[in-house]
């Protein structure tokens, strides 16, 4: 009897273990993507400026691997299923600087830390405050930025961008999609701001 009662509860554990595991979906993976556009020739006479992207600072609640998105009672929905492939703060400062070696073609662009390559000549400082969605609402993307004279350290120009777009698709794919395309509009400001430093 005793024995029965043994192999009914491992047959009874085994079926619960396997339908828990059945039942669990994979893990989606996402990352932002850059500008796609094509760079414009670059002037091989002049001297080429070294502009150093970062750091680039994210909000504490975005530091994680899971996608997170806003609910309309204030509070937030943590998705499990759907994470960054790489840390987000590392995501987007890449896309950073990608974008705008795409838009500043004449510069030089390096991502933060940039020792390796020695000095830059300006810095562009740049803190998320907000970085998310609020599903089939708005993408919203608010931010402040310094561009810092790495040579005498002093501040040459500084703003705060505030960018809201629809959102009708709250898929996570196309969240992702919408959040690499403000991100690309973040990084148009920043290049207007660097194009008027002479």
């Amino acid at each position: 009897m005793a024995k029965q009662l043994s192999k009914w509860l491992i047959s009874v554990s085994a079926c619960t273990l396997l339908s828990a595991c059945i039942s669990t979906p994979p893990t989606q993976f996402y990352v932002l993507e850059p500008l796609i556009e094509s760079p414009s020739f670059s002037s091989a006479t002049e001297k080429k400026r070294q502009i150093g992207i970062g750091p680039v600072s994210i909000p504490t609640l975005l530091e994680r691997k899971q996608i997170v998105t806003r609910l309309p009672d204030s509070g937030v929905k943590i998705a499990e299923f759907h994470q960054w492939a790489s840390p987000l703060k590392n995501n987007v400062t890449q896309v950073l600087t990608h974008n705008l070696a795409t838009l500043q073609a004449d510069d030089l662009i390096r991502a933060y830390p940039w020792s390796a390559y020695g000095a830059v000549d300006y810095r562009i400082i740049v803190d998320i405050i907000r970085f998310d969605t609020r599903p089939e609402q708005s993408v919203n993307l608010e931010a402040n930025w310094a561009i810092m004279n790495e040579k005498n350290h002093t501040l040459i120009s500084n703003g705060r961008t505030k960018i809201e777009r629809p959102l009708n698709d709250s898929s996570y794919p196309s969240t992702v999609k919408a959040l690499s395309k403000i991100l690309s509009e973040f990084s148009q400001e920043l290049s207007i701001a660097l194009a008027k430093i002479k």
